[in-house]
């Protein structure tokens, strides 16, 4: 089975959005200093863009949290793969995402984070696809709702492939 890729949203799309939520970000923590979780693999194309258009002081870290395998359906179950390397005490937190679909692998994330002590914890996904929602998960800064479809690019893969798109596409099957 081939698949083809049809553009979703153009990579000038894409970085005028990621420009809106960086001041956006820098607004809201006028005065304080951001601590950025990026959930890796995908989200790290988008929080480098993200990071460098917050004016506050950032600081970074990374995870890996998995459920999705090879396929292009959350299994559901979830696995840490890599825990963060700093505490996330008494820190500002905003976790960065590639996208939000079921809500499984968040609602997990963001309840084992909490217990760890932030000053304060939110979200930001560059793709989220509220109609796909299984767990209520609150997205503090949202790219763009995208449909229920398979995408790829800027970070997102189909088993490994198309995360070095500069812009958003749909896998479709011939």
């Amino acid at each position: 089975m081939a698949e083809h890729i049809r553009v979703l949203l153009t990579e000038e799309e894409v970085d005028k959005r990621i420009q809106e939520i960086g001041e956006q970000i820098s607004k809201d923590y006028a005065g304080k200093q951001v601590h950025l979780v990026c959930v890796l693999k995908g989200g790290s194309f988008f929080m480098c863009e993200l990071a460098k258009r917050i004016t506050v002081p950032v600081s970074l870290d990374f995870m890996s949290v998995s459920s999705y395998g090879s396929d292009t359906k959350s299994s559901g179950v979830v696995k840490i793969v890599k825990d963060l390397d700093e505490s996330l005490k008494d820190k500002d937190v905003i976790v960065v995402e590639d996208i939000v679909d079921s809500g499984r692998t968040l609602s997990y994330l963001l309840e084992m984070l909490r217990d760890r002590g932030p000053a304060s914890l939110r979200l930001c996904t560059l793709l989220d696809k509220p109609e796909r929602r299984v767990i209520d998960v609150h997205v503090d800064y949202t790219g763009f709702n995208i449909p229920d479809e398979f995408v790829v690019g800027y970070g997102l893969d189909y088993d490994q492939r198309y995360r070095n798109l500069p812009y958003i596409g749909v896998v479709e099957f011939d």
